[in-house]
């Protein structure tokens, strides 16, 4: 039996409970984001 669990929709949901009771982390998240996709994107692993 063997289970597979997508991470992108755990993280979503994570992120919108946590922008739903702390509006102010929505800055946060959207700047780490931002920033994992430049790190990405120069490291040649962009989207």
């Amino acid at each position: 039996m063997t289970l597979h669990i997508d991470l992108a929709p755990i993280i979503s949901l994570g992120a919108g409970i946590g922008i739903l009771l702390f509006p102010k982390l929505l800055n946060y998240i959207v700047a780490g984001y931002l920033i994992a996709l430049g790190v990405l994107g120069l490291l040649g692993q962009g989207f």
